[in-house]
Order: C-alpha cells, then structure tokens, then sequence
C-alpha cells in the first residue's frame, strides 16, 4: 500500500498544489492531509475517489493496482 502515499504526493506536486490546497478541496485540515501523504492515516475510500477524480485518474492507479494513470470512463 505504500505505493498509494507516494502516488498521491507525486500527483501533487506534478500539479503544482501545495498540501494546504489538496486539503481545502477535500474540506479538511493540511496536518490532517499530510497523514495521508505520509502514511500515518490510512486514506477513507471517499476520499481517494475524490482525489482520483481531482486528478482525472482511477482508483486503481491510486492504489496502485495499474501503472496507467489514465482513466477509464
């Protein structure tokens, strides 16, 4: 499950975004948001569908069952 965290901190940066803002669009804290990126929380199934959309990519690339990041529709 590592793979997620890294993901998901990887799609940030690719997008130029900074925790803070990652955090606002999810509704939540940045400190409560870097637990995710870090792996200290394990991230809600809402909100990695949520950041799959955010990012226009799948649940599975972010759980890294596909090295695709592209999403199929």
């Amino acid at each position: 499950m590592r793979i997620m965290y890294r993901r998901i901190r990887e799609l940030r940066e690719d997008h130029d975004l900074n925790q803070t803002a990652v955090a606002k669009m999810l509704g939540m804290s940045q400190t409560g948001y870097s637990k995710y990126e870090t792996g200290e929380n394990d991230v809600p199934t809402q909100v990695l569908i949520k950041l799959a959309k955010f990012y226009h990519t799948s649940v599975d690339y972010l759980l890294g069952q596909t090295d695709y990041p592209d999403r199929y529709e």
